[in-house]
């Protein structure tokens, strides 16, 4: 199988794929092939990048870990993530007030004065975060959800 970069005389790029390079001379000739966004058939190969695999040797020199370097396993979970997110959420709720769902409008107060300048953590919706973004107002997402307060 071999993919082709194509295009169409009425400036249409798309990509298909062929058996071969042979079958491709052979369907173009025949006029089989078509754009797939107009589907005129005057269709060519478009200037593509081939992409090439490396040699063998070059894959296990690129995998034998570097001498005196540390090696970490990129695919095994990092043990110590969730006690990290904990230890974060266990700071962030010690340090800062939650104002639950009221977040997007403290956060605008404590930033244009009108409140009392202290940390906070609570819950906006996607707009609401955004609109705080672009006013200037000092956001960033937490990596977990704050805990429900049932009282």
């Amino acid at each position: 199988m071999i993919q082709y970069a194509l295009k169409c005389s009425n400036g249409h790029t798309f990509d298909s794929w062929f058996q071969s390079a042979a079958a491709y001379d052979k369907l173009a000739s025949a006029g089989m092939v078509t754009c797939a966004v107009c589907g005129c058939s005057d269709v060519e190969k478009a200037i593509m990048t081939p992409r090439v695999r490396p040699a063998r040797d070059a894959v296990k020199k690129a995998t034998a870990p570097m001498p005196e370097a540390e090696t970490i396993d990129v695919a095994a979970p990092a043990p110590d993530v969730e006690k990290v997110l904990a230890e974060l959420r266990r700071k962030v709720e010690e340090n800062s007030d939650y104002v639950g769902k009221e977040f997007a409008s403290e956060a605008r107060k404590i930033h244009l004065g009108d409140a009392p300048e202290r940390a906070i953590y609570g819950e906006a919706k996607p707009e609401e975060a955004q609109a705080l973004i672009d006013d200037g107002v000092p956001v960033a997402p937490l990596p977990f959800l704050p805990s429900r307060k049932t009282n």
